[in-house]
């Protein structure tokens, strides 16, 4: 199962208003894995970048002029991305703005129906609380101390960490180890296992002091019960 961890740098909020994408980071993974393959690129927005993004993720007009512009990097986007699940925290925003931009080249738009939505899985777990990729990386203890500005691979990473916790996570102690007679798995713990001691089996035939004296409690016994059966057979 591939799936592609997804996040995007903007200008601004809407697409509609003029504003243009200026980063994508992509991370690839499979079966829930990270594979280490990655798609990163900076991209010439042809437009001013407003304080308040640059704010936000610190890419400059001035930088981001010397880069590809969208119709460059689409080609390598899209073989990047195939047909596989797109993970996105928020995804409705980052798809509004890659559908913007595919449109206008005249490409089909990437169907919402592809994405998994970590906002959502994240406030169908944890009714209530914040969903934010900060807020999730506290309540996971994931290490976003480096993130001082938005970046769409660096939040890529963090937000793969965060999926894999929101879909379950790794459960350590459930492999078996090799020494321990078991499977290995590869992952998690290996589970331990207890030796017993081999105890002695108990004796259970009676000694000849024990068979003395119940055969005399027997000959105490007046008419016992097994004596009429035999009567009433004979």
């Amino acid at each position: 199962m591939r799936e592609i961890v997804l996040d995007t740098e903007t200008t601004g909020l809407e697409p509609a208003e003029g504003h243009r994408i200026v980063e994508i980071g992509c991370l690839e993974l499979v079966n829930h894995v990270a594979t280490g393959r990655a798609w990163q690129v900076y991209i010439n927005p042809e437009r001013e970048m407003p304080a308040g993004a640059f704010a936000v993720h610190g890419l400059s007009t001035e930088f981001l002029s010397e880069k590809p512009v969208f119709g460059e990097v689409v080609g390598g986007f899209l073989d990047f991305v195939g047909d596989d699940t797109l993970v996105i925290h928020n995804a409705a925003f980052d798809l509004g703005f890659l559908n913007a931009e595919l449109k206008n080249l005249g490409f089909a738009p990437l169907d919402a129906g592809r994405a998994v939505d970590t906002v959502k899985l994240a406030r169908q777990r944890f009714p209530g609380a914040q969903a934010s990729l900060d807020a999730l990386c506290r309540r996971f203890a994931i290490d976003n101390s480096h993130r001082t500005r938005h970046g769409a691979l660096l939040d890529a990473e963090l937000l793969a960490e965060v999926y894999l916790e929101l879909v379950g996570g790794r459960q350590p102690g459930l492999g078996l180890s090799a020494q321990d007679g078991g499977e290995a798995t590869g992952e998690g713990e290996p589970a331990t296992t207890k030796t017993r001691p081999r105890l002695e089996p108990r004796p259970h035939a009676p000694s000849a002091d024990e068979a003395a004296r119940h055969a005399a409690l027997v000959a105490t016994l007046s008419d016992p019960i097994w004596e009429q059966k035999d009567e009433a057979a004979d």
